[in-house]
């Protein structure tokens, strides 16, 4: 109820990033709004997780011209769940390569999850290019983050969903789930792949919302390989960062930014201290806590919240 109406793109095309090694990456982009309006580049979550139609609803479409893109490997972009020349920095340069082509000087960065991630660390690469942050459901990729979601301390909330992703995996792989994961994602074996495609994307799916309360419906298995195949391949490159913690380390970068976050402060995909520990300190950034709320962008408390911050930002 808090979401705008539905609205079709005015532009949808796919744009040439090539790569390196000849991969010849094509990422899907559309515009949709208003052609004159306020320019927000949508950076969608997983990584791996693709643009929907629901992501435009969040945005008043008079006031905003708004930018998605299926990001590397995944969504409409392709090769399809294609991990060569597909790192943190090939993203961060594709964000620019759309702003370029598109003719766009400044933009708001609106991310979630991964996508705030990625909003961080394009900003912090190119400062003078973002107008506004505006996180939602913090992710600094760190070790400790990934511990917490990969190395039982959800588990702990979520025993019954845990054991069915643990216990996949043999006894004595246990000890690194992402690396275990990583030789059963990139095997060789479509079935195979798929298989534990499914096991990965259900895990971190059952978790997303608050509102959850028993097993997941299985994901399709082109989205799940795609999904599944991109987060790992992240994960287990450690997001491709110089340093544990270089987010925080670069956050002075994009002092003078302003930012807003809104997090759920039952996120237990991302729980609420990488986003505490991102506000503290920063003058120009207001985070706003969401009581009974998780991770999603779905879950009712964080849609409304961010649709009055995107409606305050017009004002």
């Amino acid at each position: 109820e808090y979401l705008y109406p539905p609205i079709d793109p005015f532009d949808q095309r796919l744009i040439d990033v090539g790569g390196e090694s000849g991969a010849g990456h094509r990422l899907y982009v559309e515009q949709c709004g208003n052609p004159d309006g306020i320019p927000v580049i949508v950076l969608h979550g997983g990584p791996g997780g693709g643009c929907s139609p629901a992501m435009r609803r969040y945005f008043d479409p008079r006031v905003y011209r708004i930018i998605l893109f299926d990001q590397r490997g995944c969504g409409r972009s392709r090769p399809h769940a294609s991990v060569t020349d597909n790192t943190t920095w090939h993203l961060v340069q594709d964000i620019e390569t759309i702003r370029e082509t598109l003719g766009i000087d400044r933009w708001i960065a609106f991310g979630g999850s991964w996508g705030a991630t990625l909003a961080l660390i394009y900003a912090i690469t190119h400062p003078d290019r973002v107008a506004r942050l505006i996180l939602r459901g913090v992710f600094l990729m760190t070790k400790a983050e990934l511990d917490w979601f990969y190395g039982g301390g959800a588990g702990a909330f979520f025993p019954d969903h845990w054991h069915r992703f643990s216990q996949a995996i043999p006894e004595g792989e246990r000890d690194n789930l992402i690396a275990a994961y990583h030789r059963r994602l990139f095997c060789g074996n479509l079935m195979e792949e798929t298989r534990y495609a499914r096991l990965w994307a259900n895990w971190e799916n059952a978790l997303a919302s608050i509102h959850n309360d028993g097993p997941m419906g299985e994901s399709p298995a082109d989205y799940a390989r795609a999904f599944s195949r991109l987060e790992n391949h992240y994960f287990q490159n450690a997001g491709f960062l110089p340093s544990d913690g270089w987010i925080l380390q670069n956050r002075h970068r994009i002092a003078h930014v302003p930012c807003t976050i809104v997090q759920g402060r039952y996120d237990m995909v991302c729980p609420p201290i990488s986003a505490w520990s991102l506000a503290h300190g920063w003058a120009g950034c207001d985070l706003r806590l969401i009581n009974m709320a998780g991770h999603a962008l779905s879950e009712p408390g964080i849609s409304e919240a961010l649709v009055r911050v995107m409606d305050g930002l017009r004002a």
